[in-house]
């Protein structure tokens, strides 16, 4: 059975990675998977969240703290615990000298860790999830990004789709835990209620 899951597996990142590769997708998808890397996505990223804190009022401000305390765990579970636990391999990677996967259209560096959760797909579904929650008008153009750079990661050849499915339920699962746990918090003790 999970040979069978990972021929499928394969079946579907081949596809992806190979049969849908375009000099388009070769153009955009690298600066994408890695604009958090660069320092104009770092400091977007940082000023979005100062513009949230300051301007956003006290929902604003929710947002962005619970922002904070979901990223932490969300890359501290997928990183540092459940890829070091499942240990799966990268598809761009090789064992004693065999690719993994033949023909891999490697887009980007392959990373030397393991595959399995995507972190990307975590951290950028759970953001998504996170203000979909807060902002409901925002939520297709969040899910859109957060699918859009979780998807990025099969099109450059690092990861397996299963891994940016379970990254993604992952972080949504993450994000709808710890709303939950803030508006039982908020609601016992209302001085942290920063929601309007």
């Amino acid at each position: 059975m999970i040979d069978y899951l990972y021929s499928i597996d394969k079946w579907l990142f081949c596809f992806f990675n190979q049969t849908l590769s375009n000099p388009f997708f070769d153009f955009i998808m690298p600066p994408i998977t890695d604009w958090n890397l660069s320092w104009i996505g770092r400091g977007i990223a940082i000023t979005l969240w100062l513009l949230l804190f300051w301007l956003g009022g006290k929902r604003g401000r929710t947002v962005a703290l619970l922002l904070i305390i979901l990223i932490i765990i969300t890359d501290q579970l997928s990183a540092n615990i459940l890829k070091n636990y499942f240990e799966k391999i990268r598809p761009c990677q090789k064992i004693n000298g065999v690719p993994v996967v033949e023909t891999v259209h490697l887009l980007v560096g392959c990373g030397g860790g393991y595959s399995f959760p995507s972190g990307h797909a975590t951290n950028n579904i759970a953001f998504a999830t996170l203000i979909s929650y807060y902002y409901p008008k925002w939520k297709w153009v969040a899910f859109s990004y957060g699918i859009l750079m979780a998807m990025s990661r099969v099109f450059v050849g690092v990861h397996y789709p299963s891994d940016i499915l379970f990254g993604g339920l992952l972080g949504a699962f993450c994000a709808l835990i710890l709303i939950k746990t803030w508006n039982h918090v908020s609601h016992r003790y209302p001085f942290l209620d920063l929601r309007s």
